[in-house]
């Protein structure tokens, strides 16, 4: 059997979730982010994450999510647990910083500042996030991988 050339998965361009209607939508992640719409229609919005994006589209038709979720970066995850409060949505129980939306879908926060994760120099400039910093931790979790210096 002949071995044949594999592409490399590098990356996400984009998480796609179900939601019931996009002016709703829009307005819950609006209480709680601060965000870029790329486009929008009846049945569906961008929201831009500088070179990655959500693509919400209308008319929910999965179960509510339990393990299965998506993991969103920001750049002050305190931030997001204040307004999760204010907004009266429910903390789901775990480590983690875990929430359903109204529609069902799971959402997990992480702190940039403390994963591996990292966006280049030129799009946190372009977001006007040049001045985050990740954690010793996250650094050397990084190097270990050869991503980053030793």
């Amino acid at each position: 059997m002949s071995e044949t050339k594999k592409a490399r998965a590098v990356g996400i361009n984009h998480v796609a979730i179900e939601v019931g209607d996009i002016d709703e939508a829009l307005a819950f992640y609006g209480n709680l982010f601060e965000f870029n719409l790329r486009r929008r229609s009846d049945t569906a919005a961008f929201i831009a994450l500088g070179d990655q994006f959500i693509n919400m589209s209308k008319g929910r038709r999965q179960a509510t999510d339990d393990a299965r979720h998506f993991g969103m970066v920001v750049d002050d995850k305190d931030a997001v647990r204040e307004a999760l409060e204010a907004n009266g949505v429910e903390l789901l129980p775990g480590r983690f910083l875990d929430f359903l939306d109204p529609w069902g879908n799971r959402v997990e926060i992480i702190g940039y500042d403390n994963i591996q994760f990292t966006k280049s120099p030129d799009v946190l400039r372009g977001m006007g996030l040049d001045n985050l910093e990740k954690t010793q931790s996250a650094r050397g979790e990084l190097a270990e991988n050869g991503m980053g210096p030793e």
